[in-house]
């Protein structure tokens, strides 16, 4: 096949796992036969996007909200959007999250291009709408104007309608950035952690959904029987929403008497070196779509404890690769955090575990491929 171009489009300035899973298809599909080009707005993904030799093209995607501007606003996007299209010869379009999709569906009918949509959610907006009809038709919609639909999990395939156009490819991460054998101690030092200590800790960007409250809760549980453990949340607000939560967290771990026994991180780009400095890795947020994280921490070999909803179940064998529980119950993760705690052999071969299920399901590489093996056939 001759080398073809495909514009992808994102809406968002900064770095969300759906965009570090675009920056491992942008580094990995030139491989493939692909050139890549990336449309969206100024920020971090596309400086990002440029070091990895992708073409950007910086556009104005807004927030899509009722206004007298809605259908100029989605418009002129569209527009300037099937105009990269024309410019770079994309033989398709892209859209990497659902605000871009819905730009991207108008652009590629103005361009007459095909139209992949990369379905990372369960929902059109961030969290379960108060309006689940408005949500089915905006799905239906944009199924219809796709050629095919990505989904990232078996868990957000069964939240859109019944469509053979839909295909699941998990996530993957690049192995390389995530070796085992990273010394955790410097990480540690750092954040005045004690090198002896248990460390428990979790990822993820300070959203409620997210379960940061969950992990308090849970933590407060655990050292009433192992009073040495630590507590460790690594995430900040790199969407800069400024609502509040933040100050929420720090006052529920001043009430659960946690202050001087957890460590908040904040956003950071070290997330191999503090997954390397825990003993056990939590994952105690609502039902995700994927939960890339969850990959991450694994192909570091940390044991996964988790709520058995949403992709966990894809991703965590339990008993295998770490340990499942009932959903919303902090107790349970508790329960599954000491007995690993307490079991240095178990939370060893859980670990050496799951870095063996990700380097047979969940690399970067299997994810490009799977992704250029579908371009073709739509292309083709």
């Amino acid at each position: 096949m001759p080398q073809q171009t495909i514009l992808f489009v994102d809406h968002a300035p900064s770095l969300g796992g759906a965009e570090r899973s675009l920056l491992l298809l942008l580094e990995r599909l030139p491989a493939q036969n692909w050139t890549c080009a990336l449309a969206g707005v100024p920020g971090t993904l596309l400086e990002e996007a440029a070091q990895r030799g992708a073409a950007v093209y910086p556009l104005h995607l807004p927030r899509l909200k009722r206004s007298p501007r809605f259908a100029l606003d989605v418009w002129q996007s569209a527009q300037a959007i099937a105009q990269v299209a024309r410019q770079t010869k994309a033989s398709l379009l892209y859209a990497n999250t659902v605000r871009a999709a819905i730009y991207a569906a108008l652009a590629a009918k103005i361009a007459r291009r095909p139209f992949i949509w990369h379905m990372r959610d369960f929902w059109l907006s961030e969290t379960r709408p108060r309006r689940l009809w408005f949500d089915t038709v905006g799905k239906h919609l944009l199924l219809g104007a796709a050629r095919c639909v990505i989904a990232n999990s078996q868990a957000t395939a069964a939240h859109l309608p019944t469509s053979s156009k839909v295909h699941i490819i998990h996530n993957g991460v690049d192995v390389s950035l995530f070796d085992p054998a990273l010394d955790g101690r410097d990480f540690r030092r750092r954040c005045h952690i004690s090198a002896h200590a248990p460390l428990v800790g979790m990822v993820g960007r300070l959203r409620p959904w997210k379960g940061q409250a969950a992990f308090l809760q849970m933590a407060a549980l655990v050292r009433q029987q192992a009073p040495g453990a630590h507590f460790l949340i690594v995430g900040g607000d790199p969407f800069q929403l400024a609502d509040g939560y933040t100050q929420e967290l720090d006052a529920l771990a001043q009430s659960l008497h946690l202050a001087d026994h957890v460590t908040f991180v904040g956003q950071t780009h070290e997330v191999a070196a503090a997954l390397a400095a825990l003993d056990v890795f939590v994952h105690p947020g609502q039902p995700e779509p994927f939960g890339l994280v969850n990959i991450e921490a694994m192909a570091m070999a940390k044991p996964v404890v988790a709520f058995a909803h949403g992709a966990l179940p894809e991703i965590v064998q339990d008993g295998v690769t770490g340990l499942l529980c009932p959903s919303d119950d902090a107790a349970a993760l508790a329960t599954a955090v000491l007995a690993l705690l307490e079991d240095d052999d178990r939370r060893r071969n859980l670990g050496a575990a799951g870095r063996q299920r990700v380097l047979e399901n969940f690399t970067a590489a299997r994810m490009a491929a799977e992704v250029a093996e579908l371009l073709a056939s739509v292309t083709g």
